[in-house]
């Protein structure tokens, strides 16, 4: 270990040498002897020896040296000397350590000159090697490494490569999935199911399509599409989707996708839900008065076809939510809330955090999301009324809404099988934008966590009635860290469209008559072995609906460290003027509130749903949680995404508390109860004793060693070999009995 010798005050009298010098540690050969380990298709860009990885445990007063490298996925930071301090950890990824950052993960870098932080930007480093290199992850971690005692010409060419390949823009065949498959041979790896889990639909045919119609039902009849095959009539729309019966082809080739109502879902009373884009502005009024009249005809037959209730409501969702540009700046204050560097300022920040989080916003755009969600969700359930979703592109808010109002509810989409098959159908084929919202290629200024708005709500709606859902607030974290492994499929492109065209080989290439199979992320045998997958899995999840024994769920209690603060509504805080979609909104009620769709249509400017009240109704009765589900949205209920946010905080660890004693505890009793069965059946079988099977639920071992956040943060020991003194003015540093370790340490050993 590595120290950074004694803080202020008076300098005492030097009284012994240190252990190690700084030039004895120059002359060690043992990092150089460390191997990264490298994917296929990863290649070692640069690296320095002799850096010091500070540990934030220490207060930054500890580390351990080794070699820092860059390739072109991650990353790295190797010492033999924290591989033998390593303890045992539940949760390892095949891809990534724990001491390796995604390129694409980077969010920011900085540089220590004189204990001062500057940004590095591409170029920057040119004279001056800073003491100290920053990184800022978008998972909140946050990486020190002093490089005091590396070369300098190795260290500018670290720094300078870090830079490079973290924030000048790429291209997208220079992700690194593409060496990656390529070199494993293009082969696409196979998922591996605990206990043979219902496959993951992915909606890339026809047959996935109508087994989804025919699972919800639903009175009105839905035709399957495939005249965009092969993206001959649209690069927006995937090759096969679902819409009413009424659409013709003919329309779908007019219109090229835009102004079709496109399925989503449908509910057994006869209504449903759908979502569609606006059509382009035509050149002369002739024109825009025939769209709207198509648009019309389409909304007039769609009520129609109900058998009850003849209303449809129009939803234009970018007037009535926040726009994309304020959800991105929203979280960009929210997230400034975990990247502390040390203790000191994380206590510092501690004082104001309350006022800090009310400010950014972020839990009252996930509030504004959820009484959204519930509002269609009333109109569907209760008022059996048609909803249509409308954004100009249909790829972001629908996304969102529609993906949380079938969360809410259909209860196959709480299950694992049925969330990812959620995911792909109305994210992945609905032409989410994840290139650009994640940011990936570094050139655009379109990155807005869309994506993370929608399991940041899932997550409130998770810890509010755990027993819904099948899997754990684990799975959602990891979840939201793929995002930024630059390897499935799933999180790479804007459209299944540019995911085929960008997986089929070079013209020079086509002679292996073959096109590269990216992983999709729900192949979780590429990250996992199957006891971390078992961390998905929800122990107290109610597999089967049992009315003799529903009990009402009790009511959330204010909890002052994690609820969002009484504040003024969303609505009466001052907003932009201009935001993505917001110019477009004139456009948008002009082209779809004409007085000839007033008759057929329901809007939020002319209709008040009085969903309190259906949500009081529900409320009263016994939950059933393979029903509906309705969140709760109130600022108390509201809560910070803990294990996401704050797992890499020490400040904020209980160790061997939180919700992971509970969690430990009933895994225990059902390891046990599973064993008892298995010695039970070989009695009554008389077979032969066999070591029981490893199940899904294991039990965590150490449970004193747990924190709060596992299984990402866990105690580890503290080490007390010799410190070295790496501080600015060495003659304190080496003089300071304050390093050596005091008699309380040593008995420790």
């Amino acid at each position: 270990m590595l120290s950074l010798g004694s803080g202020g005050g008076k300098t005492a009298k030097p009284s012994f040498v240190s252990y190690v010098s700084p030039e004895e540690i120059k002359k060690e050969n043992v990092n150089d002897e460390l191997k990264p380990h490298l994917l296929p298709g990863e290649i070692l860009i640069c690296e320095a020896n002799t850096v010091v990885k500070l540990s934030r445990e220490d207060s930054l007063q500890r580390g351990f040296y080794g070699k820092l490298i860059c390739t072109n996925f991650k990353i790295s930071f190797l010492s033999a000397e924290q591989l033998l301090d390593e303890v045992e950890q539940s949760y390892r990824n095949k891809l990534m350590g724990e001491n390796d950052i995604s390129l694409h993960c980077v969010d920011q870098i900085f540089g220590v000159y004189d204990d001062k932080k500057k940004p590095l930007l591409p170029g920057a480093v040119k004279n001056k090697i800073p003491e100290k290199l920053l990184l800022y992850c978008k998972d909140f971690r946050v990486f020190h490494f002093g490089l005091r005692y590396t070369k300098e010409e190795d260290a500018r060419r670290l720094i300078q490569g870090i830079v490079h390949h973290c924030l000048n823009p790429t291209s997208l065949k220079c992700l690194f999935a593409f060496p990656y498959v390529g070199a494993a041979g293009g082969l696409k790896v196979g998922p591996i199911r605990i206990e043979d889990d219902p496959p993951t639909m992915m909606f890339e045919s026809k047959n996935d399509w109508r087994g989804e119609l025919d699972r919800t039902g639903g009175l009105l009849t839905y035709r399957i599409i495939s005249i965009n095959e092969n993206y001959k009539i649209s690069t927006r729309l995937p090759q096969f989707f679902a819409v009413p019966l009424s659409v013709a082809d003919d329309d779908i080739k007019k219109y090229k996708g835009k102004g079709i109502p496109l399925w989503c879902w449908s509910h057994p009373s006869g209504c449903a839900l759908l979502k569609m884009a606006a059509v382009p502005e035509a050149a002369d009024d002739s024109a825009s008065q025939m769209d709207k009249g198509w648009i019309e005809r389409q909304l007039h037959i769609l009520g129609e076809a109900h058998p009850i209730n003849y209303m449809v409501r129009t939803e234009i969702l970018s007037a009535t939510l926040p726009t994309l540009q304020e959800i991105q700046a929203s979280y960009s204050r929210f997230k400034q809330l975990f990247l502390t560097e040390n203790a000191a300022e994380f206590w510092e920040t501690d004082i104001k955090w309350l006022s800090a989080l009310e400010n950014s916003n972020w839990l009252e755009v996930i509030r504004q999301c959820l009484k959204k969600a519930l509002d269609i969700v009333e109109c569907l359930e209760h008022k059996n009324t048609t909803v249509v979703l409308m954004e100009e592109n249909c790829c972001d808010l629908c996304c969102l809404v529609a993906s949380l109002v079938q969360v809410i509810i259909d209860p196959h989409f709480r299950t694992i099988s049925g969330f990812q098959s959620l995911i792909q159908k109305e994210w992945v084929m609905g032409c989410h934008c994840f290139l650009d919202r994640c940011n990936l290629l570094r050139n655009n200024d379109k990155e807005v966590p869309v994506f993370l708005l929608f399991l940041e709500c899932v997550w409130q709606l998770l810890q509010q009635h755990p027993p819904a859902f099948e899997f754990t607030e684990t799975y959602l974290t990891i979840l939201s860290d793929s995002m930024y492994i630059p390897i499935f499929s799933t999180f790479l492109f804007n459209s299944p469209c540019q995911r085929d065209n960008n997986q089929m080989l070079d013209e020079d290439q086509r002679m292996l008559s073959r096109s590269l199979k990216l992983p999709s992320v729900w192949e979780w045998s590429v990250q996992f072995e199957n006891s971390v997958q078992a961390l998905f899995y929800n122990p107290v999840y109610v597999g089967k609906p049992k009315t003799d024994k529903i009990r009402r769920t009790q009511r959330v209690k204010p909890q002052r460290q994690m609820s969002l603060p009484s504040s003024p509504s969303y609505h009466n805080r001052p907003t932009s003027k201009k935001g993505f979609f917001r110019e477009e909104t004139d456009h948008l009620i002009k082209t779809f509130l004409g007085k000839k769709i007033s008759r057929w249509t329901v809007t939020t400017e002319d209709h008040s749903v009085n969903y309190r009240q259906f949500y009081d109704d529900w409320r009263s009765k016994p939950v059933d949680h393979h029903g509906l589900l309705l969140p709760q949205y109130d600022g108390p209920a509201l809560k910070v995404w803990g294990q996401r946010y704050l797992r890499w905080i020490p400040e904020v660890q209980i160790p061997g508390g939180g919700s992971t004693i509970t969690l430990n505890k009933i895994f225990e009793i059902m390891d046990e109860i599973n064993t008892l069965q298995t010695k039970v059946s070989q009695r009554v079988l008389k077979r032969q004793t066999s070591s029981p099977s490893s199940d899904v639920f294991t039990p965590f071992h150490q449970a004193s060693r747990l924190s709060s956040t596992f299984p990402f943060g866990t105690i580890r020991r503290q080490s007390i070999k010799p410190r070295i003194p790496v501080s600015t003015n060495l003659s304190m540093s080496f003089g300071s009995m304050e390093n050596l370790p005091d008699e309380e340490d040593l008995g420790v050993l």
